[in-house]
């Protein structure tokens, strides 16, 4: 009987990723047993088949309370917005930097930060808009060192997706077309009005195996819309271009924008004009999860350590090695968003960076950024609670791999910090999405 024990908790510990140890403590001080919670992870069906991290901590103290695997390495999916967050919380100021400019005698020279808000369809900022409509002189734009339209390990197969569009110095329009179909009508309305005349209907047998509303081929603009017997909106990016943006501005603004180098005389001042406060767009990437707005936000950052380049890697190198430094773990971090795979990150540290957030940033505003349980945002439906949120977090999924980071509520009333990340699993994401949900109402009740 004994023997048979031995060996059963030797196999749920390898399907696991534990190997024959126990849960390892967090780095700072140990985390205590909880037994129930590694009994609890060891047995489920769900669980047991695919690596599972779990790192816990006392928000306010920072004392571990527990882990399990939390020194290994995972892809952290869309979690990295966090590391993003935290990028902007250290380099820009209240408000967003819209674009840079140089008023000369008969000229406005502008260029792009990386703002992404410039009629965006979800975090709409006029301000941009506003100003060069109404600057006196030639509008000049200056293209600053092309910024590279994915990223490092992203699928070059989502161009046609509302969460992959291309990055750039001066967007407009979120980078994407709008399209609202109408059951039966072969046409939808497309915003811009721009892109209408690049909209055809799909002609009679064209293969559409994604079932999508509107496709369009990898290199052009142009745009097919398929029939459906409901009414339907879709999001697609389109192709950028400074010949694009050129003609998307002239069209808007309904005057002329020439396009130029960028070369400041010694006489010029650069200005940079403000936009929106920096937590309408912290609050709308982290809520939904907005790739776009998490990619913009490193380049963003960029424009604040140098007026005539956006090199996002530039960032990710400066906050790691000058607010990282001491992370239990350093991650490898390639993009803003989490898009890539190439992205690697321990449960410890995703926890470490919680921590420091909940030091450096009032708890309201913190937990107001975030998606709840039960309230907005991608935990909406689960996690609920009648008498309000109890866990506030970050999801992160990509095919195979499920993770939320956050913060949760006892009924004692502790704030704890915990990353709960997920990967290889072949269960449809929901089943492993259930099984986190009651593992962490379990932590919630118990603790």
């Amino acid at each position: 009987m004994i023997l048979r024990v031995i060996v059963l908790c030797l196999l749920l510990g390898g399907w696991l990723g534990l190997g024959t140890g126990a849960a390892q403590p967090a780095p700072g001080g140990a985390a205590a047993p909880l037994v129930w919670l590694e009994q609890t992870l060891r047995e489920s069906a769900v669980l047991r088949r695919h690596m599972v991290g779990l790192s816990v901590a006392d928000a306010t103290t920072g004392q571990p309370v527990f882990a399990l695997n939390d020194d290994r390495y995972f892809t952290p999916a869309s979690t990295m917005k966090l590391f993003s967050l935290y990028a902007g919380l250290q380099l820009l100021p209240d408000s967003l930097p819209s674009l840079h400019y140089v008023r000369r005698p008969d000229t406005l020279l502008f260029w792009g930060t990386g703002d992404p808000t410039l009629l965006h369809g979800d975090v709409p900022s006029r301000r941009a808009f506003t100003f060069l409509q109404t600057a006196p002189g030639q509008l000049v734009y200056a293209a600053v060192p092309t910024v590279t339209a994915f990223g490092p390990g992203w699928g070059w197969d989502d161009y046609n997706y509302y969460f992959q569009p291309e990055r750039g110095a001066f967007p407009i329009y979120g980078h994407t077309v709008r399209f609202y179909g109408k059951a039966g009508q072969p046409l939808p309305r497309v915003l811009p009005r721009f892109f209408r005349p690049l909209t055809y209907p799909a002609p009679a047998g064209t293969p559409n195996p994604s079932q999508d509303h509107v496709r369009r081929p990898a290199l052009e603009n142009r745009f097919l819309a398929f029939p459906a017997a409901n009414n339907w909106v879709d999001e697609t990016p389109f192709r950028t271009s400074p010949a694009l943006l050129l003609q998307l501005l002239q069209d808007t603004l309904r005057r002329p924008v020439a396009l130029g180098p960028l070369r400041l005389r010694a006489q010029d001042s650069v200005r940079t004009l403000r936009g929106l406060p920096v937590d309408s767009l912290y609050r709308r990437m982290l809520r939904v999860s907005d790739n776009f707005l998490a990619e913009q936000l490193l380049l963003m950052c960029a424009s604040s350590l140098s007026n005539d380049s956006l090199s996002a890697g530039r960032v990710i190198r400066l906050v790691q090695q000058n607010y990282l430094r001491t992370l239990p773990d350093a991650p490898v971090w390639v993009d803003g968003s989490g898009l890539s795979r190439l992205n690697l990150v321990t449960p410890r540290s995703l926890t470490a960076l919680l921590l420091r957030l909940h030091q450096q940033v009032s708890e309201t505003r913190l937990l107001g950024l975030l998606a709840a349980g039960g309230g907005q945002g991608t935990l909406r439906r689960v996690y609920r609670d009648t008498r309000g949120p109890w866990l506030w977090g970050k999801t992160g999924t990509l095919t195979n791999n499920h993770n939320l980071v956050g913060y949760l509520r006892t009924r004692s009333g502790r704030l704890l910090a915990f990353s709960f990340l997920n990967n290889n699993h072949v269960v449809p994401t929901a089943e492993v999405r259930r099984e986190m949900e009651r593992v962490l109402t379990l932590l919630r009740e118990r603790l």
